[in-house]
């Protein structure tokens, strides 16, 4: 085993016991919860390792990195999710390989991906992306929908050829009434899913919580973490 794949299988270890742990104090089967690794600045090389180690689902939230690693491993068992902001102009790139967009949070954007999932003749799973930091009707300052406006833009997407609807994203806001309380922003979002699924029943995915606060989403019943940094350590910067 290289130095990096032992690396890689000590740090996944250990986010597995932190998720298995937390489902435990939750009173949740650990296969309720899937462990979604980004990728973001690492190279394709770890997303072939992270395969070898059985993990089989990884996000991206940069187009200009994610597509040429998205090519590089397409042989290997994975689903790629997008988790960050998307600008409609990389959507033909993203709808390429990406099986999962996290980030939706604009009519605009759901027009540009029902059109290229129908050109691609493929379907894309779509999660709306809420931001607590913003006022019911605004928009988050890391991207997402005020609560006001889920209702609409997950009619849209359900509606829309080649869309899938599958759920709810969030990222704990930094700034607002839910700022240092993890757990309260996430059992939100859990109340927010349930009003979603009163009209539609299959969007029951719940995408919440990274490496600093995984426990807390676990605990409020996500079904997917987002994990980087406690799983591919901390790269040094550039420069």
């Amino acid at each position: 085993m290289t130095d990096r794949k032992a690396q890689l299988a000590g740090n996944l270890a250990k986010v597995e016991e932190r998720i298995a742990a937390a489902c435990v104090a939750a009173g949740r089967k650990r296969e309720e919860v899937t462990l979604i690794v980004v990728t973001k600045t690492y190279p394709a090389d770890d997303v072939r390792i992270l395969s070898e180690l059985g993990v089989r689902h990884v996000a991206e939230n940069r187009d200009q990195d994610a597509a040429p690693k998205a090519e590089a491993c397409a042989d290997l068992p994975l689903s790629w999710h997008f988790v960050g902001q998307l600008q409609t102009n990389k959507v033909r790139s993203v709808v390429g390989y990406a099986d999962v967009v996290q980030s939706v949070d604009r009519a605009r954007l759901v027009t540009a991906l029902s059109k290229e999932a129908v050109r691609r003749e493929r379907g894309l799973g779509c999660l709306i992306q809420v931001a607590l930091d913003a006022e019911e009707t605004g928009r988050g300052e890391r991207g997402g929908v005020g609560t006001g406006g889920i209702e609409e833009l997950a009619g849209l997407v359900a509606e829309a050829p080649g869309l899938r609807l599958d759920g709810l994203m969030t990222v704990a806001p930094l700034t607002g009434a839910y700022a240092g309380r993890e757990l309260a922003a996430f059992e939100r979002l859990m109340d927010l899913s349930t009003d979603l699924r009163s009209a539609h029943p299959a969007a029951n995915m719940v995408s919440a919580g990274m490496s600093a606060d995984l426990e807390q989403a676990v605990a409020a019943g996500a079904t997917h973490v987002r994990v980087g940094t406690a799983v591919l350590g901390v790269r040094p910067r550039l420069g």
